[in-house]
């Protein structure tokens, strides 16, 4: 009976460091995370060829998993999910900051020179940050450096009437357009790509610091030899293979320490935007 029990505990104790979510990731599959969103981001088909050399040279299965917004992504992050992400910076930060993860290569989508823009229409009577006070706002999802994190550290100080969140930044100037709210943000990218395509008239009524570029990052959880066969292989990828799946293997990695921290101070925000109205300010506890 002694050797039953004993036999029970440790099979529980085999359940539960699986279902943590910290045990090593199994070293035969590798399961790719991508933002698939939008007209101009890349998408699933465009990794394809990444897929098929990547299993090819770690003798491993291969996936690809796109997420369609930020917040699925943050969630999959989260819960360490994916082995490989090509992370946009708000992801990337999130993912560095809980050090679940490590970076290994630059994305090209994402240039060191990206920034998060404010937008009204051309019309309207909003001049300067602080005309937004009790106004409606229209912010992208968790996850997002453009739309959300950045936004938030700029306005901090302002009472909003309401903040809305939409699913793309397409969306976010289809309600700026609409009136649905009085302005909105996302990347200036974002922005100049999708103002091309519009019949309303836009005005940026703030431009943010810049962005740092967005990271191939990888799960520590991956077995430490085919983590070394990843980034191997993805170094000695030809370059047509690392061109479509949109990363950089010799340009540094930029140092994300700086845009972490704007991160950790926005995040007790988080609670207070979701709000009606949204007071954007830190309640300091005595």
């Amino acid at each position: 009976m002694l050797i039953l029990r004993v036999k029970r505990y440790f099979l529980l104790a085999l359940l539960l460091i699986g279902c943590n979510g910290t045990s090593q990731i199994r070293s035969d599959k590798i399961v790719i995370g991508v933002i698939s969103y939008g007209d101009e981001v890349r998408s699933v088909d465009d990794y394809e060829l990444f897929k098929e050399y990547l299993a090819k040279k770690t003798k491993s299965i291969v996936e690809i998993e796109p997420a369609y917004n930020e917040l699925q992504a943050l969630e999959q992050i989260n819960r360490r999910r994916w082995s490989i992400v090509f992370a946009t910076p708000g992801l990337a930060a999130t993912a560095l900051e809980n050090k679940f993860y490590r970076p290994l290569f630059t994305l090209d989508s994402v240039s060191s020179l990206e920034r998060s823009v404010l937008i009204v229409k051309e019309n309207s009577e909003i001049e300067q940050l602080g005309d937004l006070a009790n106004k409606k706002l229209a912010l992208g999802q968790p996850g997002s450096a453009a739309g959300y994190y950045l936004p938030l550290y700029d306005l901090y100080g302002l009472t909003l009437a309401k903040v809305m969140f939409a699913a793309t930044p397409e969306e976010v100037m289809e309600w700026v357009s609409s009136g649905k709210v009085d302005a909105g943000a996302l990347s200036e990218r974002e922005f100049e790509f999708y103002n091309l395509q519009s019949q309303t008239k836009f005005r940026i009524l703030h431009k943010s610091r810049f962005i740092p570029s967005g990271l191939v990052v990888i799960n520590n959880n991956v077995e430490p030899k085919l983590q070394e066969q990843i980034k191997k292989a993805m170094t000695q990828a030809p370059s047509n293979i690392m061109s479509d799946a949109g990363y950089i293997v010799d340009r540094a990695v930029p140092d994300y320490q700086e845009f972490i921290k704007l991160v950790q101070k926005v995040k007790p925000l988080e609670k207070k935007v979701r709000n009606t109205p949204a007071v954007l300010i830190i309640d300091i506890e005595n």
